[in-house]
């Protein structure tokens, strides 16, 4: 009788690459309209439970990219905001720079991570390192 339930939970999980795709597409897209970041966002959450492990690797790399986007854009703003005053008496220069730079540089990590996860998605692999900081 255990041998019979065994298939039955194993045909829950769905190894489907179409969403995990279409995620990073709009996470992608996100950069020319900020909306699909969080439509991005809600379908790997919303997906990630009924996933197979191989996609269930990439949601939860994507869900965790762009948490991780949003920390560090978090600080380079701030240090954006604390520099602006404080650029009238040129201490703030230095620190307005930082933070752009900080944006920038997480905007282009942010891409290079959707890249990367759609080349290993294309292959029909799980993510290797899901949890890592880098690609």
């Amino acid at each position: 009788m255990s041998d019979q339930a065994a298939p039955q939970s194993a045909a829950v999980f769905s190894e489907d690459r179409t969403l995990p795709i279409v995620v990073y597409v709009l996470y992608l897209l996100g950069f020319t309209n900020g909306l699909t970041f969080l439509i991005g966002l809600v379908v790997a959450y919303a997906n990630r439970e009924s996933a197979g492990p191989a996609m269930r690797s990439h949601y939860t790399f994507q869900i965790r990219s762009f948490w991780l986007a949003i920390a560090w854009c978090m600080i380079g703003v701030a240090l954006v905001v604390v520099g602006i005053p404080l650029s009238l008496v040129l201490v703030g220069i230095p620190v307005v720079m930082l933070g752009g730079l900080i944006c920038g540089a997480i905007g282009l990590w942010f891409a290079v991570r959707c890249i990367v996860g759609l080349v290993v998605l294309s292959r029909g692999d799980a993510y290797p390192r899901p949890t890592t900081w880098l690609i």
